[in-house]
């Protein structure tokens, strides 16, 4: 795989998408391969079972290698569920360089030094992101490198997973043939495709709705100040529609998919849909109106504990772009004018942006998380940054010592 070709997969509850992309002799990024497969090896986010999971990469893989006409070897690798956490904090250190200059490895100590927190044995850290800089009480600053200042201060915001949880994706990857070279928060990625800086900038809460769960970002002052996990997402809509309408879960997934509306006053009366029965049953004819009452409830209680998760932050009143809804969930009818009902503020329907190549295919909210992990690949390239703690081989090695610590301290 040659050095500018970057991969995302995104390994989610319904869905495993991969997305490959390519940057070009301009810089230009290109969508070259979109390969999506079902996925039922998944709950709320975390792998149940290895062999189905494997599975499902392998054909969406094999789908975008097809489409693009290359071999994968490579990929970033999308992770949620509700055993992510999130938390802030600080680090303080006195700055070593000539005549008080701040370098790059004093921005790296005062980093590591907002790191020093207290982690269960449990968990593993996913990402470290500097919100901000404060040099001898001057705030606000993005980059302090080559300032001058005796006392350098940071504030970071820490995410956090479930050491078994990484495992079982990373072990999913790696017997799919892949190799991870990231584990990427699936809200954080999806914000590299479908927020733009002046959102990031004002204040916005980007709020992904999946399969199994709903992620949210909430962004102020271009960085992110707050991430959380609600433990519901579209597949609770479509085991409502299935029990209230008597039909079995993969046609309720397909009349949620065609007919379903978040928001009844959009629905006519006079709309019929056709319903396969259960076991074999006759199928019958349900109204829109029906069905649309059985899903509006339902999504309303996930967007209202998403604005639950909003209010608990300092951030809430300072929305100023207001919601970016993205994933799956965002295509249904009705969704924006129920969010901007239930949120009373501006809501915008997240769709990737900023690519070329195949844009048709890739441009749809269910492909947020894919597109935003190439851009987020591309992105660490050029940084160069260093990988994480569950990149290439080392993740056996450090989940086995952590496993380790583990039989030590109950035996």
């Amino acid at each position: 795989m040659s050095n500018n070709v970057f991969v995302g997969l995104d390994i989610g509850t319904t869905k495993v998408a991969c997305i490959i992309s390519e940057v070009d002799s301009n810089g230009e990024i290109k969508i070259i391969g979109v390969g999506v497969s079902p996925s039922d090896g998944l709950r709320k986010g975390v792998v149940v079972n290895i062999d189905k999971t494997v599975r499902s990469v392998q054909r969406a893989v094999e789908e975008a290698e097809l489409m693009a006409g290359i071999d994968v070897t490579e990929v970033y690798v999308g992770v949620a569920g509700d055993h992510i956490r999130a938390i802030n904090s600080r680090g303080v250190i006195a700055t070593k360089g000539e005549n008080n200059e701040i370098t790059r490895q004093d921005v790296a100590r005062a980093i590591e030094n907002a790191q020093a927190i207290s982690i269960p044995m449990d968990r593993e850290i996913l990402h470290v992101i500097a919100q901000e800089y404060i040099v001898d009480d001057q705030k606000g600053i993005k980059d302090p490198v080559g300032m001058c200042g005796v006392r350098l201060e940071t504030q970071v915001h820490i995410i956090t997973g479930a050491v078994t949880s990484a495992q079982n994706i990373y072990k999913s990857v790696d017997k799919a043939g892949l190799k991870v070279i990231d584990l990427v928060l699936e809200p954080l990625a999806s914000s590299y495709s479908v927020l733009e800086d002046d959102e990031k900038e004002l204040g916005v809460a980007l709020i992904e709705m999946g399969g199994g769960t709903t992620d949210i970002a909430i962004y102020s002052e271009d960085s992110i100040r707050h991430t959380a996990v609600v433990g519901l997402g579209g597949e609770y809509v479509t085991k409502d529609i299935a029990i209230g309408i008597r039909t079995p879960i993969d046609k309720a997934e397909e009349i949620k998919k065609q007919f379903g509306c978040a928001f009844s006053p959009l629905v006519k009366n006079n709309e019929y849909v056709n319903v396969p029965g259960v076991g074999g049953r006759e199928q019958r004819e349900v109204s829109r109106a029906v069905l649309s009452s059985i899903i509006e409830p339902r999504v309303e209680e996930i967007l209202s504990l998403a604005l639950r998760e909003i209010k608990r932050t300092e951030f809430a009143e300072m929305l100023g772009a207001g919601i970016v809804i993205t994933g799956g969930g965002a295509l249904m009818e009705g969704m924006q004018e129920l969010s901007e009902r239930i949120f009373e503020m501006p809501v915008k329907i997240g769709i990737p942006s900023g690519f070329g190549g195949l844009t048709e295919a890739a441009s749809s909210p269910i492909h947020a998380t894919g597109v935003g992990l190439c851009k987020y690949a591309i992105e660490s390239s050029e940084k160069g940054k260093e990988k994480k703690p569950f990149a290439g081989d080392d993740v056996f090695k450090k989940i086995f010592e952590k496993m380790k610590g583990w039989i030590k301290e109950f035996f």
